[in-house]
This record gives structure tokens, sequence and C-alpha cells, in this order.
């Protein structure tokens, strides 16, 4: 389990959110692609499109990581600490069996961070690699507080990265009807600062982090080598790989599942932080469809939540897994105020009877309430 909390803190020793930016491929891959694609899809997901990338997550993360620069005018150099989550790289466990050694290699995430350092000349003093699926952010946000702020000596001017960089579509069978059009491929680039910090003013300090595993009755995620995989061209066509390592889910069982946990997770937050229901302006739920996201707010309601419930983010780029969260926060920077949680639930490592849930919570800042009057 990783937990933490921030809350009743000194300004000196508390952190938050001062900008994220997203970057989104530009290619689009809309429902009509999918000749097979059931007809109740999009009444029960919203999902009508996704990105579709055809650079690697380094490069996803270095773009997301560059619109940051341009959109705060910060300098890469005073990077202090570094986490990167991806969703999309296979386990070493896994790949080791399903491919050869140097296919094998290139799925190390600690070799991928190092790439992104490298490329673009940064010396962090702390660089962590987490891959936790749906659950990533919420991990890596638990990772800066527990692992890397209390460390690195976190200075006014400097700032902790935290990315995530999806890209699913290289490890999904396009065959496969109940998956293959749930998922795109997006990146992020959250920006952690002192709450002191005046070149990077924070909008939503940082109360709370926390991930934990749960028991299930069965394992929702998998991995297999397939032969004769059906994917996308560029120009709107087909092709078929010889062979592709591709996930498998269990699309019932973690829309039932997940919305519970998503409920409980936000609940145990109230535990950690001392709020209560009614201290809660908005909720902010892991963006793995429409359908999901009105059973987690039916959820909410049973646990005595009367926030409102942000929904319908997943109708453009699908469920972008570890990015959903703060793709949703970029998205709804100008309206969110007040507490907020993020409550999100994941499956748990291929093969195995879990389910990650966990919660974000957030406090919008005097700076971020007159920037939200003014806008």
């Amino acid at each position: 389990m990783i937990s933490t909390q921030l809350s009743c803190r000194d300004r000196h020793e508390s952190i938050g959110i001062s900008k994220v930016s997203t970057f989104q491929p530009p290619w689009i891959l809309p429902n009509e692609w999918f000749e097979s694609i059931a007809k109740k899809f999009v009444k029960h997901t919203g999902i009508l499109q996704r990105p579709i990338s055809m650079e690697d997550e380094v490069a996803l993360a270095i773009h997301a990581t560059e619109k940051l620069v341009r959109d705060t005018g910060c300098d890469m150099l005073n990077c202090a600490g570094l986490v990167f989550t991806s969703p999309s790289f296979v386990p070493m466990r896994v790949a080791r069996e399903l491919m050869n050694a140097e296919r094998a290699r290139q799925e190390q995430l600690d070799l991928a961070v190092h790439r992104f350092v490298q490329r673009m000349a940064i010396q962090p003093r702390q660089v962590i690699a987490t891959n936790t699926y749906c659950a990533g952010y919420a991990t890596a946000l638990s990772v800066v507080v527990e692992e890397i702020y209390p460390t690195i000596d976190l200075q006014p001017e400097e700032f902790i990265l935290v990315l995530t960089s999806s890209r699913i579509s290289r490890i999904t069978d396009y065959g496969c009807r109940q998956s293959s059009p749930l998922f795109g491929d997006l990146a992020t680039a959250t920006m952690i600062s002192r709450m002191d910090s005046k070149r990077h003013p924070v909008h939503f300090e940082l109360l709370g982090a926390h991930v934990e595993e749960k028991p299930t009755n069965r394992p929702f995620f998998g991995f297999s080598l397939r032969k004769q995989v059906l994917a996308p061209t560029f120009d709107g066509g087909q092709r078929v790989d010889p062979e592709r390592v591709v996930f498998s889910l269990d699309g019932m069982g973690i829309a039932d599942t997940a919305p519970r946990a998503m409920a409980s997770a936000a609940s145990n937050m109230l535990v950690e932080t001392g709020l209560t229901p009614e201290h809660i302006r908005y909720i902010v739920p892991h963006q793995a469809g429409s359908g999901i996201v009105r059973f987690a707010e039916m959820k909410l309601r049973d646990a005595g939540f009367t926030a409102d419930v942000i929904n319908g983010m997943a109708s453009e780029v699908g469920n972008v897994s570890s990015g959903s969260v703060p793709y949703t926060l970029d998205r709804m920077w100008d309206q969110l105020d007040g507490n907020i949680l993020c409550p999100v639930a994941s499956v748990g490592p291929p093969g195995k009877c879990t389910v990650a849930q966990g919660c974000i919570a957030l406090r919008s800042t005097p700076n971020h309430q007159a920037h939200h009057r003014a806008a």
C-alpha cells in the first residue's frame, strides 16, 4: 500500500499542482473504423474517437513536457525530481516469457525514463518509474509525497515533474470487439511545486494521495502472444501484424468492480484528510467511460457525497488510463475550485486476482480562486 497525507501543514512544507499540460497525438481513429463495434458501445462508454500515436512513450512524454515549458516558461534545469508512469509497458516477467531477449529489454520502463532524462538534458536528484495502469497518476503523486519530496530539499524555484505517457495502441488487438475501442494514446506533464513558490504558483494544494490493492474473485487482466493481429493504418485502412503481444481485459468484471472501488477510495480519503462529504465541491473520477462513471456516481451518492461529479471526458480520447485524471484536470482547470477528490480504479498486475483503488485529494489555492473568478 502507498499512502500519504498532507493537510493543515505549514505552507513551506506543503506542495501542490502548479500546472498540467497535455499532448494528444494527431492521428485520430474514429468509431467508424471499427466495422464490428457493438451498437451499445457508444451508449455505454460515450467514446466517439481516440488518438493513436506513431511515436513511442518517451517521445510522447517529451511532447507533453515541451508543452509544459511553453505553458509556464519554466527552466527544465529546475526539475529536481521526476516520476514517469506508463501503462503500456509490458511487465518484465511477462515480456521475458512472451518476447525474445532484445524485444523484452525494450519493455524496461527504467530504461525509457533514462532516455527521457538524457534527451531532455536534465539532472533530477531523484527519478522513479512506475506502472500501475489506470491508478498510475495517484500512485505517482503518492511517490512524490512519500519518497521524493521528503528527500530532495525542494527549493522555491524548483519543481517535481510527473509524467504519464500511454501508448496502449501498441499492445491492442484491434480484432477484439470488447477491448479494442476503449483506449487512446496520450501524455501529460504535471508540475508539482512548493506552496510558497512565486516562480511556479500552486493552483491546487495536494492534501493526500493513496493507492492500495484489493482482492478480487478472478484476474481481470493479462497478456498473450497472438498471431495475425489486426491493427489500423494511418490512412484509415487496416493491416495484419504477423504477431503481437496484446493485453486481454475482463471488461464486465472491471466495469462492475471499478465504480465500487472508486467510491470506497474516496471515502477512505475523507478519513485520511479529516474532510467530510459536505466539504467536497468536485469529484473527478478516472474517466474509463461514461457508464462506469455514472455507476461510480451512484455509489458515491450512497456514500453521502453530494459534490459535482465530472463525466464525459473520454468522448474524444477514450480511456487514456493513467493520463485520465491529469487530462481532466487540464480540461476543467478553470471550472474547478474548492476541495476536489480524484478517485481511481485499475486492474491489478496481469494474472493476479486484485484491483487497485486510490484517490487524490486537492484544494484550490487563493491564487487559483482569483484565476477562477477572472475566468
